[in-house]
């Protein structure tokens, strides 16, 4: 019985090991292949936003995710802006992670939980919004460094910002009404390096963080989801409701 179950427990470690060995490959392969693809964002084969193309027309990097949502534009927009990172145990983990990895000192502070005060609180600045519809945060940074700051710049100052070692980012939260009544929610972020030390430097970062960066954006946009579709049904609810009541109110009064 003893040796059964020593026998049982070597084929499990092996079985993880295996298991951490051929994930570890599969990360050093995404990581190479995002090193090799650094760059070629400016092939002009992203989506086109006129908003971010007025500020960051060329860059280094380019991700675009969307998500169909059964909601009306407005509702998913609102969902967009009052997001909640916090509530994903998996966003919080890749926060963790990054601070483990680069010794970052854990910032206890308190901000607010919706995504676009919490971004402001944090050193984002508002670039460019179109009411209702679109949202475009952006500030400089050195995403290398262990407690990163986000350095706010003026809309008019964003495109034309060249100071040395820093990288350029912004980011959208969009959406487009549908003809069903439903919406597409939309997230992209661009980022460009200032000078080559800087683009030397994050093209490392870029290939060793952006798992973890991308799957928020897709964790974040599957919350978004939820919450909008949520609110669109507790909507339609209400206003089921309230015709209910006022045929009633009306029935009430004829009779």
């Amino acid at each position: 019985m003893e040796r059964t179950r020593r026998s049982m427990v070597r084929r499990a470690g092996r079985g993880l090991a295996f298991g951490a060995g051929v994930a570890a490959g599969a990360y050093a392969a995404y990581a190479g292949l995002t090193w090799l693809r650094f760059g070629r964002a400016t092939n002009g084969r992203r989506p086109p936003d006129s908003l971010l193309d007025r500020l960051m027309p060329r860059c280094d990097v380019a991700e675009c995710h969307a998500a169909f949502v059964a909601a009306p534009a407005d509702v998913t927009f609102a969902a967009e802006c009052d997001l909640d990172l916090q509530q994903s145990a998996a966003i919080r983990a890749i926060f963790r992670a990054r601070e483990l990895i680069l010794g970052a000192s854990h910032d206890a502070a308190s901000y607010p939980r919706a995504l676009v005060p919490w971004a402001e609180a944090i050193g984002w600045r508002r670039l460019a919004t179109t009411p209702g519809r679109e949202i475009v945060m952006g500030a400089v940074t050195r995403p290398w460094d262990a407690d990163v700051v986000f350095r706010p710049i003026p809309p008019e100052e964003f495109a034309s910002f060249h100071e040395p070692e820093f990288v350029k980012i912004a980011w959208t939260l969009r959406v487009h009404a549908l003809a069903s009544g439903n919406s597409l929610a939309l997230t992209e972020t661009r980022a460009v390096a200032t000078d080559p030390v800087a683009r030397a430097k994050f093209r490392r970062y870029w290939a060793l963080f952006s798992p973890g960066i991308l799957l928020i954006r897709r964790v974040a946009l599957r919350m978004v989801k939820k919450d909008a579709e949520r609110r669109a049904r507790r909507e339609d609810v209400m206003v089921r409701g309230g015709s209910h009541g006022r045929e009633d109110l009306l029935g009430n009064v004829q009779s």
